[in-house]
């Protein structure tokens, strides 16, 4: 029997990682993180970002592929760390062989994440070396170490986690307010960390609540504010009617604070909900200087769940102010809201108030609804309101109206009114919707409780 005769060939360096780090020029890059103010003190920043430079720039088999650094990012989570994201795009890219890192807990804290990481990029031959623990990702044991230690890293990101809502928690016991002041409109802090008023503005937080109570919507005071070139809180020229509907939900502006209104339900993705019973909440009165009054909020509270319940009568998305008679009339067949309608004759354009129902699908959704000419509607509230007027004062319900009658009845005359933001604010201050009976017969119910029957001419 011959005797066996055994060559070795050598591996290509191209594809053995040993060789590879020993004898090629790599692309090495740095990742430094850090995450407290706390860390910032013992191990800042900069110092991490000086030392890899410094490091990477000694060695002359490296390149510098750069120094890729998150300054107050967490770990737990890789979505907001937008140098790490750009780090593992160049990886994917080509650009980059060779990571350098402190740790596995500046590297990720979620264990799921970092091993993820680890393999997609050991399968393309990139390699991550850990220095505090002395790992490197390409050796074999290298794996089950990074899953002991980055469930490690990841537990203790849990424990301070809950130690930080622990002392959260006592703060809201003890009623104090944690509010990010920068975003918050009409207040800013002292050097005593409390809320204080900003007084310019605070005019503008007062203008919208009176806007509001007035009659206008929030897209509307939304336009006013920007005719008006007052700029946002972040010093923005646009307004968005959802910060206005937010303000005006808003009970801190009346002097009291609702505390841990959302609540985090899991450390990891940071993801937060509405806390509606999940955990306590803390209502803290008089905690700060008020803006507005307490009955004006309160007012404002009532008035938006009395559009909301218009709405969801009318099936309608959103309250309107458009026009004086906007929200207000109400079909008295399917309980629709009326839409205004321009109609051209012969005599010239007018305008008339039609079923909203009845104009969107004709007579499917509501066949006896009637049309209602807006110059017939104003005469008629113009006449009911002397009538008011000129009723005995003794009259309780009557005469918590008067007052506003009198004002609507001296902006025009027969009806024909001038000022449509002005009739808008005093209509829907006094009635709560008017529902067309007939072609000539409405149902006029006001907000004091008033009901009454009336003929248009």
């Amino acid at each position: 029997m011959q005797q066996k005769d055994i060559t070795i060939i050598p591996p290509d360096p191209k594809y053995d990682s040993h060789i590879r780090i020993e004898h090629k020029t790599l692309n090495v890059a740095a990742y430094c993180r850090v995450s407290t103010r706390f860390e910032q003190q013992e191990n800042s920043y900069d110092a991490q970002i000086a030392y890899y430079t410094r490091k990477i720039g000694m060695n002359k088999s490296w390149n510098c592929a750069g120094i890729y650094a998150d300054e107050g990012k967490a770990a737990t989570g890789t979505k907001f760390r937008d140098s790490f994201n750009d780090m593992i795009e160049d990886c994917y890219a080509g650009k980059i062989d060779l990571i350098l890192t402190k740790s596995i807990s500046r590297f990720a804290r979620n264990t799921v994440d970092c091993l993820r990481i680890i393999r997609e990029l050991k399968e393309r031959q990139i390699r991550i070396l850990f220095e505090k623990e002395n790992i490197d990702t390409m050796d074999n044991t290298g794996e089950l170490l990074i899953t002991i230690l980055s469930s490690q890293a990841q537990e203790e990101s849990r424990n301070l986690s809950e130690n930080t809502r622990w002392g959260i928690i006592r703060k809201f016991e003890q009623g104090i307010v944690q509010v990010n002041h920068k975003k918050f409109m009409g207040y800013t802090k002292n050097e005593d960390e409390k809320l204080i008023i900003i007084p310019e503005e605070a005019a503008v937080v007062k203008r919208i609540f009176d806007l509001y109570l007035q009659g206008l919507g929030t897209y509307k005071i939304a336009r006013v504010l920007e005719s008006e070139g007052i700029r946002t809180t972040t010093g923005k020229e646009k307004w968005h009617h959802e910060t206005i509907y937010k303000m005006l939900q808003c009970e801190k502006y009346m002097g009291d604070a609702i505390l841990q209104k959302t609540y985090t339900i899991d450390f990891l993705t940071k993801k937060k909900v509405m806390n509606n019973g999940y955990v306590k909440k803390y209502y803290v009165r008089n905690s700060h200087e008020a803006i507005i009054t307490k009955e004006q909020f309160y007012l404002v509270q009532e008035e938006m769940k009395r559009r909301s319940c218009a709405s969801e009568r009318s099936t309608r998305k959103r309250y309107s102010s458009a026009y004086p008679l906007s929200g207000l009339i109400i079909c008295g067949k399917c309980s629709g809201t009326y839409n205004r309608v321009s109609w051209q004759n012969k005599s010239g354009k007018s305008f008339v108030w039609r079923c909203r129902e009845r104009l969107k699908a004709g007579t499917v959704q509501c066949k006896q609804s009637a049309t209602i000419r807006e110059s017939e509607m104003m005469k008629l509230l113009s006449k009911l309101f002397n009538t008011i007027i000129k009723t005995d004062p003794a009259d309780s319900t009557v005469y918590l109206i008067k007052t506003k009658a009198v004002l609507i009845v001296n902006l025009g005359d027969k009806g024909e009114f001038n000022d449509d933001d002005l009739t808008k604010q005093l209509l829907n201050k006094v009635i709560e919707r008017i529902v067309v009976k007939d072609e000539k017969t409405v149902i006029v119910h006001f907000k004091t409780g008033l009901i009454m029957e009336k003929t248009l001419s």
